[in-house]
């Protein structure tokens, strides 16, 4: 299981310095506004998108209902095109696999597609102790490793840097992992990206190993599928000798069918482009073009456990496009390295707690990253219903209780500060529970009315900070229909202590 940094703070403290940056907030506004504009005319380009929007979803909750069925599919087809499949339950397994497959090469350098499945499980440092170098070849994948960063996008990882700060980032470090940057060099994208190509094809051309991920595996033929925008992760599945491919269970889909529907879904969702520029597949290997060796490390970390939650199983459908970071109004403010997790924004905040657990501060914190909006449902291609999910990890924060993990029964204890709110939802579950009570709260309320506070005591000060309180009604509902009326709402039992009724509120 990939753990938390006991080092990085819960989300609320992370992001409370984030927003003080702010030029990273004029960034990622820039960034994001960009993106979901040219995203939203891109998808309006289709009249059946909420229709090949529920086509996704389906296919994704029959992949994963069968999902043993077709991952022995994948792994029998995958063989049987010459490559060779590798099953890792943790991050530590997929680690120690991928280094026993660099070593037995002899190389002590690799280039790198890039990849969330890697971030996800630390495998660039997990080679760096073994004494293996891994570079990035993603544009905005190397300005992070070059300036010594971490990743803050899903799809654009250096969305938090301008143009001037990647220049001097160039300038500084270029030079300390191969090619320096050009004499000169300005903040003009059209150099920045001459030199990160002037700097990456030296590595391309010497490289023997490979290192990927992949956006989708067909389970019928043993395919893999990577899509990119700048050429250079087909560099890196085509020339070296050997491909190492690391990805997550649940990117399966049965067929070359199915996965015809994801690639108008992903386009349009990521880059708000009608296809991808570069859309790269191979199955095995062939001994005359391409790797003549091909290892698939099929990679579990908790993504078992997640699909054993019938809420929280819809996270394992997401496809990774972004959508969701681009429209959250908490990611536009804090950014992605709040976040604590190589997923950052609305789907890190589910799915992150699912396969790490909700043991460390951080974790337990980040289905509470939200303002429930909905804004991320809304744009989800493959409808990931985020709220639903996060109101339930907020229960499960809450309440605590006994979870699956690692395929062990676990005990999560409550978590620490949740006993006002543990005691207020208790509080109003029983008054919900008894009409004759709701009735006795909302007359009370109104006949106070006029002397309604403007902030909340104790711990809900926080909460009107930023938020008003709102004006209650001179009367109920209730009271307003039989004045007017003469009668009982329908359906109201008029329940009292006694009768056993278990009527609703009113």
């Amino acid at each position: 299981m990939n753990t938390p940094d006991p080092d990085q703070p819960s989300f609320p403290r992370a992001a409370q310095t984030s927003v003080r940056d702010a030029r990273l907030r004029r960034n990622l506004t820039h960034a994001t506004h960009t993106i979901r504009a040219k995203r939203a005319a891109a998808v309006a380009e289709l009249p059946d998108w909420r229709r090949l929007r529920a086509a996704g979803a389906a296919i994704k909750d029959r992949t994963l209902r069968h999902l043993d069925h077709y991952l022995e599919e994948l792994e029998a087809s995958v063989t049987a095109a010459g490559g060779q499949v590798h099953w890792a339950v943790d991050a530590a397994e997929a680690n120690r696999i991928v280094t026993r497959l660099v070593r037995e090469t002899g190389e002590r350098e690799v280039v790198k597609v890039k990849s969330m499945a890697t971030q996800e499980i630390g495998l660039n440092a997990a080679l760096e102790r073994a004494g293996i170098h891994a570079y990035e070849t993603d544009l905005a994948e190397l300005i992070v490793q070059l300036g010594d960063d971490l990743p803050s996008h899903l799809l654009v990882p250096a969305i938090h840097r301008d143009r001037s700060q990647i220049r001097d980032i160039f300038r500084a470090h270029m030079g300390e992992w191969g090619r320096p940057a050009p004499e000169g060099l300005s903040d003009d994208p059209a150099e920045l990206a001459e030199a990160a190509r002037l700097h990456l094809r030296e590595k391309f051309l010497r490289a023997k190993v490979g290192i990927s991920g992949a956006n989708f595996m067909v389970a019928e033929t043993g395919t893999l599928v990577v899509v990119e925008s700048e050429g250079n992760g087909r560099m890196c599945l085509t020339l070296p000798e050997t491909l190492i491919s690391v990805v997550g269970i649940e990117k399966t889909v049965p067929s070359w069918r199915d996965l015809e529907v994801f690639l108008q879904l992903l386009p349009r969702s990521s880059t708000a482009e009608r296809m991808n520029p570069y859309t790269s597949t191979w199955t095995g290997t062939t001994g005359d073009d391409g790797p003549r060796a091909f290892h698939l490390v099929l990679l579990d970390n908790g993504r078992t456990d997640t699909l054993a939650d019938r809420v929280g199983r819809q996270a394992l459908r997401c496809i990774r496009c972004s959508a969701c970071l681009n429209v959250c109004p908490v990611y536009e403010r804090a950014g992605g390295h709040a976040y604590g997790s190589a997923y950052p924004g609305p789907i890190g905040a589910i799915l992150t707690p699912q396969t790490r657990g909700t043991d460390s501060a951080l974790d337990a914190s980040l289905p509470y990253a939200s303002t429930l909006c909905g804004a991320c449902y809304e744009v989800c291609p493959v409808a990931i219903d985020i709220p639903d999910v996060l109101v339930h990890l907020r229960e499960r924060v809450a309440e605590g209780g006994e979870f699956t993990r690692a395929g062990q029964r676990v005990r999560v204890r409550p978590a620490r500060g949740h006993a006002a709110e543990r005691a207020a939802l208790r509080a109003a579950g029983w008054v919900l529970d008894r009409p004759y009570a709701v009735r006795a709260g909302q007359r009370l309320a109104a006949r106070v009315r006029a002397v309604r506070p403007r902030r909340l005591p104790g711990p809900g000060a926080a909460w009107t900070d930023s938020r008003e309180l709102p004006e209650l009604p001179p009367e109920s509902f209730r009271d307003w229909w039989r004045r007017t009326r003469g009668a009982e709402p329908a359906g109201d039992g008029g329940e009292r202590p006694g009768d056993g009724g278990r009527g609703g509120a009113g």
